[in-house]
């Protein structure tokens, strides 16, 4: 029998990885070819998923941090707060704060030399407390929409790295009460925010309040957090229940699937309940986003694989695709409006993406050889010391 406890890779998530963060590069593409008055492909249903993909990107790190850390409890009998950190900082700080460092330091002074008509809505004066302390969704509030735009959600998942593993080791017999009862916490704050704090943001207080509530999206991290809970201590019986049975996922991934691609384009009273209602829509597609993944990478009879050579090194890149793709289009629609545009939709389109994917892959691919590997080793050899560090004592 399988060991749901001892899993040392769930097969498919680089996949997914990649998928969600090609839903949130076309999402920016088409929104920069709006905004620069060009033809655009904004409005149909494949293009509207920016905020989606980055809600299943929560729910598979609360996903997959929760089940490596009661995995590190049931091996270790205890989980290490500073290793978890070093971990993070490691992994998510370097390629964070280069791109603070271009957005914010590098690019002005580029835009400044070479005449190029963008004007900053922002100086890194006014904005570099914001980047520093893990809240630059701040910064997309007060100044509007910016090249470092993406990068809120970084500090949101921060925020909850912060707080998640010391309340995981302090309430080690209470890991499902503490998972329900964030789950609970943030409805309630949904319901606040919608009945009651939005009618006052108007006022600066309430305004802030409210969108930290929205970007702050801890229940998705928790139905993550949910999925691993169960796949660790109940995996068996998932794998052979009903709820994974063949009729059952051609109903949910269909339903998936229609959400995908055709739910902005959906206008019906239920439709808009179950995926549109800020309460019920908390729950909803973020179940459906683990149900996916749940599926794929742990489900035996799954209707299909996604253990992909090729998708599975592009999600290896996924978080830097995340973190560059804004900035990369925004050069390339230069050229689309200099050297292609009026030339037809198709061509413009195939100019586009013929141009842009590539370039976003490379310099990923780049990042991932250099950058995040040189910080991979730095983090091996910290945590060897620290490991020496224990035996020694």
């Amino acid at each position: 029998m399988r060991d749901f406890k001892a899993i040392s890779h769930f097969k498919g998530l680089n996949t997914l990885r990649f998928f969600a963060a090609f839903l949130v590069v076309i999402h920016h593409a088409e929104s920069l070819r709006k905004d620069h008055e060009l033809g655009h492909l904004k409005g149909i249903g494949i293009f509207e998923n920016g905020q989606h993909a980055v809600s299943f990107f929560f729910v598979l790190s609360g996903f997959l941090i929760t089940y490596l850390l009661l995995k590190e409890r049931e091996v270790k009998k205890d989980i290490s707060i500073k290793q978890f950190y070093i971990k993070r900082v490691f992994r998510i700080w370097p390629l964070y704060f280069l791109m603070v460092i271009i957005g914010a330091i590098i690019q002005p002074y580029f835009i400044e030399w070479f005449n190029i008509p963008y004007k900053m809505p922002y100086t890194f004066g006014e904005t570099w407390y914001y980047f520093v302390f893990f809240v630059p969704g701040l910064v997309n509030l007060f100044f509007g929409s910016n090249l470092l735009e993406p990068l809120w959600s970084i500090g949101v998942e921060e925020v909850f790295y912060l707080i998640w593993a010391p309340l995981f080791k302090w309430l080690k017999k209470h890991v499902l009460k503490l998972i329900l009862g964030v789950i609970a916490f943030k409805l309630i704050l949904i319901c606040l925010n919608t009945f009651v704090i939005n009618q006052y943001t108007n006022d600066l207080v309430p305004k802030v309040l409210s969108y930290l509530i929205r970007i702050h999206q801890f229940e998705a991290m928790a139905i993550g957090g949910l999925g691993a809970y169960l796949v660790f201590n109940h995996g068996s019986k998932i794998n052979k229940s009903v709820l994974y049975s063949i009729p059952t996922q051609l109903f949910f991934y269909s339903l998936i699937l229609v959400f995908i691609f055709f739910g902005a384009n959906i206008h019906s009273n239920i439709w808009y309940f179950f995926f549109e209602n800020p309460i019920v829509s908390a729950i909803i597609p973020n179940a459906l986003f683990l149900y996916l993944i749940i599926g794929v990478s742990v489900v035996d009879r799954n209707l299909f694989t996604l253990e992909n050579r090729v998708f599975s090194y592009l999600g290896e890149i996924s978080y830097g695709i995340y973190m560059f793709h804004l900035l990369i289009l925004s050069q390339i629609i230069e050229l689309l409006k200099g050297f292609v545009a009026g030339s037809g939709m198709v061509w413009e389109t195939l100019f586009y993406y013929g141009v842009s994917l590539p370039l976003i892959i490379g310099i990923c691919a780049l990042s991932k050889r250099t950058l995040e590997a040189y910080f991979e080793k730095k983090k091996q050899k910290v945590l060897r010391r620290m490991k020496e560090s224990n035996h020694s004592i």
